[in-house]
């Protein structure tokens, strides 16, 4: 078997031309950036997540590469991507001559990542969902009309910075997010991303913390 690296995954062409289509086609039904920048934030905070959280090289490895390809099922459609992206990136892996059992375990993170459909299931899916769900910030916002924005549009756009902070000794991941409330207030913000704060809230469980919210200096939970 052949060792396949966080750098060979984002250096591919063929996963870069996924990505790619799936961010256009996402740019064209009104979504948010899912770009090759959103995949290597997701990849990188994945990998930060489990070294602060004292997990092995092999391990954050895989987190990186799973965060990576996460999205990629987006070229096929919004509909069910985990399910295809975790399909598409099994064959690609398995032609790069990656281990199986690695194989195995960035699938199931791929598959996991989506709130309607999946949960933190080990640490490489659960630094994936924490990384992902948490990637929240203006510049991913492309609709330019803030009279047209949609829940998820608002939020972003209303997210003036944001920062996930891992506390090994303390047991917890807290993120910090900062919003303009004249756009989302805090309460919008906790109602429209319940669903993923709950999966955020699972996912930090699998690592063994606790999983902390403030928003604009505010203990939500």
């Amino acid at each position: 078997m052949k060792q396949v690296t966080y750098k060979m995954i984002k250096d591919s062409e063929e996963i870069n031309a996924y990505i790619k289509k799936g961010n256009d086609t996402l740019g064209t039904m009104g979504y948010t950036e899912h770009s090759e920048r959103h995949a290597a934030k997701v990849a990188e905070t994945a990998g930060k997540i489990l070294r602060e959280s004292g997990y092995g090289k092999n391990v954050i490895e895989l987190a990186r590469i799973a965060g990576y390809m996460h999205d990629i099922g987006n070229s096929i459609n919004r509909s069910d991507h985990a399910h295809s992206g975790a399909l598409m990136a099994f064959q690609i892996l398995r032609d790069m001559g990656m281990d199986y059992k690695d194989i195995a375990v960035v699938v199931s993170a791929i598959g996991q990542h989506d709130e309607s459909t999946g949960t933190a299931v080990d640490e490489v899916s659960a630094a994936l969902i924490l990384a992902d769900k948490t990637d929240v910030r203006r510049n991913r916002v492309r609709n330019q009309n803030i009279s047209t924005f949609d829940k998820h549009d608002r939020v972003n756009y209303a997210a003036i910075s944001s920062e996930l902070e891992i506390h090994a000794d303390k047991k917890a991941i807290r993120l910090n997010i900062e919003l303009d409330e004249e756009i989302c207030s805090i309460m919008d913000y906790f109602e429209i991303f319940l669903q993923r704060m709950l999966m955020c809230k699972r996912a930090s469980e699998i690592l063994g913390m606790q999983f902390k919210l403030n928003a604009n200096g505010n203990k939500i939970c």
